[in-house]
C-alpha cells in the first residue's frame, strides 16, 4: 500500500528500530513538497484486528487512499517518518557516532565475533557453571574508523552463548532478523548528511555517558554537549530543523543558554515517574521545567494515558498539568512491544498505566487516537512509521 505523506511530516525515527509521529498540522503553507511512502501490512492488521466502530470505519477508509543504521533509516522513512533520530554516543577519539545507549555494542553490534572485541571494557566471557555469557562493550573503548567496521544488528544476546557467534543471537521472537544482516552503522555527521538530502528534519539524544567525566581528563560534559551542536552548524542546518533531546535537563538548560536558537526546540525526555507513587512528583516538576524555559516535555506513553471507569483511554493528571502550563508534548514509544495481549499480561512498561483498557493489537489506534486528539501531542516515538503515517493522513495532519 502507497500513500502520499508530506516532507515536514513530525515524523521521529530511531536509529535502531524505525520510529514515527503524529505530526504537527500545517498552518498556511500548502506547498510543501510531497512523497509516496510505503505502509506495508500492519496498518491494516490492526484496523482489522480493532472492535467495530466510529474509529475502525475512519481508518478502514483510508487503506486505499492513493494519494539507528542506514537502513532503519530508510525503512522509516518509507514509511513516512519526517524527523529522523540519531542517538549519539562518543568514541574512543571523542567522534560522535549513532547508538541507542553509549555501552550497547555487544547486543547491537557484531563487535564481540570480531577483533575488536578483545578492546571491550568486558570482553565476550561464555556461559559457565550456571553463569550468563556477558561482555560490556562501549563506542568510547573503540575509534571512529573502528565503529565504521562494526555491523548493526538487532538489539539482543543470547545468555547462554558459548562462543562469541552464538552470544550475537536472541532477537525476541516476535521481531525478526530477516533485514537484520549487516547494518550500516553511522557517525554523527553520516546521519545528518543522509538525511540532509531527502530534505528532511533532525531529532538528536544527546545519551548520557557510561564513563567518567572529563573523558580522558580532559572532554567535557560542556564540549559534548556544545559538539553535537557543532555538527549541525557546520552541515548548515537550519535550527528550525532540528530537535536536540536529552534526559538530562542540564543538558536542555545548556542549549537553552549558549545555543538559544537550538535550545527553543530542544526536548526534555522525563523519565522522572517510575518509581512507584512518583507520578505525581513527575507532574509537579513540569513548573520548574517551564519556568526553566524548556517548551517541550517528552514522557513514556504511561505518563499520559490512565483509564476511566469504563476501561476507555483518558488523558492522565500529568497529561493535563502540561497542556495547562502550554508545555508541547512528545512521546514514546509506539510498536516497541511485543503483541499487546501478551504485553498486558507480563506487565509491559508501555502499557502498564492501561493494562485494563487493552486487550489486542487493535487497541493501539484507540491509543494513537486518544494521544493525537485528547491529549494533543506533538509527536509520537514509534517502532514502525506506518502505523502512525495512516492514522495522521486519514485525520489530516498535515
Amino acid at each position: 500500500m502507497q500513500i502520499s505523506v508530506s516532507s515536514v511530516v513530525t515524523g521521529i525515527l530511531v536509529a535502531t528500530a524505525g520510529v514515527s509521529a503524529v505530526p504537527t498540522k500545517l498552518q498556511n503553507d500548502r506547498s510543501h513538497t510531497r512523497r509516496n511512502v510505503e505502509l506495508g501490512p500492519r496498518p491494516e492488521y490492526l484496523i482489522n484486528d480493532m472492535d467495530e466502530g466510529w474509529l475502525k470505519d475512519r481508518l478502514s477508509s483510508c487503506l486505499d487512499r492513493e494519494v539507528e543504521t542506514l537502513e532503519s533509516h530508510t525503512a522509516g522513512m518509507r514509511m513516512g517518518a519526517g524527523i529522523e533520530e540519531c542517538d549519539v554516543a562518543f568514541t574512543k577519539d571523542r567522534e560522535l557516532v549513532c547508538r541507542h545507549d553509549q555501552c550497547d555494542l555487544h547486543t547491537t553490534t557484531n563487535i564481540v565475533a570480531t577483533p575488536l572485541g578483545a578492546k571491550c571494557t568486558t570482553p565476550f566471557q561464555p556461559a559457565s557453571g550456571g553463569k550468563a555469557a556477558a561482555a560490556y562493550c562501549c563506542t568510547s573503548d573503540i575509534t571512529l574508523a573502528e565503529f565504521k567496521t562494526l555491523c548493526g544488528k538487532m538489539d539482543g544476546f543470547n545468555a547462554s552463548a558459548t562462543t562469541p557467534e552464538d552470544y550475537l543471537h536472541g532477537t525476541p521472537n516476535w521481531r525478526t532478523d530477516l533485514y537484520a544482516t549487516c547494518g550500516t552503522v553511522l557517525s554523527h555527521k553520516e546521519f545528518i548528511r543522509a538525511i540532509d538530502t531527502r530534505g528532511l528534519m533532525f531529532t538528536t539524544e544527546l545519551k548520557q555517558p557510561r564513563v567518567p567525566m572529563p573523558f580522558q581528563g580532559n572532554y567535557t560534559t560542556q564540549q559534548y554537549e556544545q559538539q553535537v551542536v557543532d555538527e549541525f552548524v557546520e552541515a548548515g542546518i537550519h535550527p528550525s530543523r532540528v530537535w536536540l533531546q536529552s534526559f538530562v535537563f542540564q543538558d536542555v538548560a545548556y542549549w537553552l543558554k549558549h545555543a538559544p536558537e537550538f535550545g527553543k526546540q530542544a526536548i526534555l525526555l522525563d523519565q522522572s515517574g517510575d518509581a512507584p507513587s512518583t507520578i505525581d512528583n513527575a507532574a509537579a516538576n513540569l513548573t520548574f521545567y517551564k519556568n526553566a524555559g524548556v517548551r517541550i516535555v517528552a514522557p513514556p506513553v504511561p505518563y499520559l494515558v490512565s483509564v476511566d471507569a469504563d476501561g476507555e483511554y483518558v488523558p492522565s493528571h500529568y497529561a493535563k498539568t502540561a497542556k495547562m502550563l502550554g508545555l508541547d508534548i512528545i512521546t514514546w514509544s509506539l510498536e516497541r512491544s511485543s503483541p499487546l495481549s501478551l504485553a498486558t499480561a507480563k506487565g509491559d512498561y508501555y502499557y502498564s498505566t492501561i493494562t485494563n483498557g487493552t486487550h489486542k493489537d487493535g487497541d493501539m489506534y484507540k491509543l494513537i487516537d486518544v494521544l493525537a486528539q485528547k491529549v494533543g501531542v506533538l509527536g509520537l516515538f514509534s517502532d514502525w512509521s506506518a502505523t502512525v503515517t495512516l492514522y495522521a493522513n486519514c485525520f489530516g495532519f498535515f
